[in-house]
């Protein structure tokens, strides 16, 4: 059923900045009106928090070729089970999405067994290889919403240039992973004392901005829209602002895990904290907080990164980097609202609003004629994560056995709702 009403709902508007109780009629798989204080009839939401869906970028998602880690049907299953309802997925699987034909059977997949939107990424060269480019045109006819080649960081400035010069040309986003590879080979850890305490490999944080730096100045030579995956250092964010205050068309993401927890968190060598970049300093989590907040940087994602267990139980240097994110986003967000340093519509100002803007996705706003994407959610509800009750194929979280707050009680993706009661 796609025609409904939601009332005694507390409202969070993104694009407004508000917050207040109201309701909101679904017709049509679309929002249709939204109203303040009370209304009879329809879905009673007992004065939990209703905001727009969120849209989730930089999902890995196992298909083509690591469907054991997760497919598309356990992705949206957990997207659902979080409040995610568009989820922007990543080209590094076992076979690039690199051609129209790979990116039209992910599509076909995600259509028919995904839940939630799914809007792909597709890769930037040939194989994510740093070499060739791939048809932009012909993959974004297919349904690219951007391309990157991942973490696989592009290390030849010239082919990198050529590959912006021709997305400009036809109004390509192209996203980065700022780091500079060399820099950052094998490393495990945010060099300092802590590190070689620990004895582990480790980068400097100005690894990210030399990255960035470069980039940077490619998008200023070739005017291209430009998206940085995920900053996590302060001493990146001077050369973003500069960008931003330059007129130039970039924008930047910050993961949820950068966000809410830091270096001292690998202390017992556990690998599900093994992520990259690496955690940083809490310093650096402070700054990008305060850059959220302030607009600098504007995504908040939770790089979503199955990883299986025979990967994650190795020695911390060897194990696979990554941890899965789908369903801990909202919650690990409202830490930061419950520690009062981010406020709900800045929450979803980063994790629902910016990114649908930034992808060309509709969703991302409480407001007639959108997409009845939308999440209902209790911020206060207390749990412990148990990672074995995830939806998700693999349960490498770093939050295993946390104490949390912010329970999700209804996901609707136009207007249908998908998890929390009758779907």
């Amino acid at each position: 059923m796609t025609n409904t009403l939601l009332h005694n709902a507390r409202l969070i508007d993104p694009e407004a900045g508000t917050e207040a109780l109201g309701w909101v009629r679904i017709e049509g798989g679309l929002i249709a009106e939204v109203g303040d204080g009370p209304r009879a009839g329809g879905v009673d939401c007992g004065g939990a928090c209703l905001a727009p869906g969120i849209v989730d970028v930089g999902v890995k998602v196992g298909e083509p070729g690591e469907r054991h880690k997760e497919s598309f049907r356990t992705a949206g299953l957990a997207a659902a089970a979080g409040g995610v309802t568009t989820i922007i997925t990543r080209p590094d699987t076992t076979t690039a999405i690199d051609t129209p034909e790979v990116l039209e059977f992910a599509i076909r997949r995600a259509r028919d067994e995904a839940r939630v939107n799914v809007a792909p990424m597709a890769a930037l060269t040939r194989d994510r290889a740093g070499r060739e480019m791939v048809e932009i045109g012909f993959l974004r006819d297919a349904g690219a919403v951007a391309f990157s080649d991942g973490d696989n960081v592009l290390s030849n400035a010239k082919v990198l240039s050529r590959c912006m010069t021709y997305a400009r040309s036809l109004d390509a986003l192209i996203v980065g992973h700022p780091q500079d590879p060399v820099l950052s080979d094998g490393a495990a850890v945010t060099s300092g004392k802590f590190a070689a305490l620990k004895g582990l490999p480790a980068v400097s944080p100005m690894a990210e901005r030399m990255g960035l730096e470069r980039d940077l100045a490619l998008v200023e030579m070739t005017g291209v829209s430009y998206h940085a995956d995920q900053l996590s250092t302060a001493v990146a964010l001077p050369a973003l602002k500069r960008a931003k205050a330059a007129g130039l068309d970039v924008s930047a993401g910050v993961s949820i895990h950068h966000l809410t927890l830091n270096e001292f968190d690998v202390s017992d060598y556990r690998t599900f904290f093994k992520l990259k970049p690496p955690l940083r300093s809490e310093t650096d989590r402070l700054e990008m907080i305060e850059a959220v907040r302030d607009g600098t940087i504007d995504i908040i994602c939770s790089m979503h990164t199955p990883q299986d267990e025979e990967s994650k139980r190795l020695p911390f240097e060897a194990a696979a980097s990554g941890a899965v994110g789908l369903e801990t986003l909202l919650p690990a967000a409202l830490r930061l609202y419950h520690a009062g340093q981010l406020s709900l519509p800045e929450l979803f100002r980063a994790m629902s609003l910016n990114p649908a803007r930034r992808f060309g996705q509709g969703s991302g706003r409480l407001a007639q004629g959108a997409p009845a994407d939308l999440v209902l959610f209790d911020p206060d509800a207390p749990f412990i994560l148990d990672r074995a009750k995830l939806q998700s194929k693999s349960k490498n979280t770093p939050f295993d056995e946390a104490r949390m707050q912010g329970r999700v009680l209804g996901t609707w993706v136009g207007g249908a709702r998908i998890f929390g009661g009758a779907s």
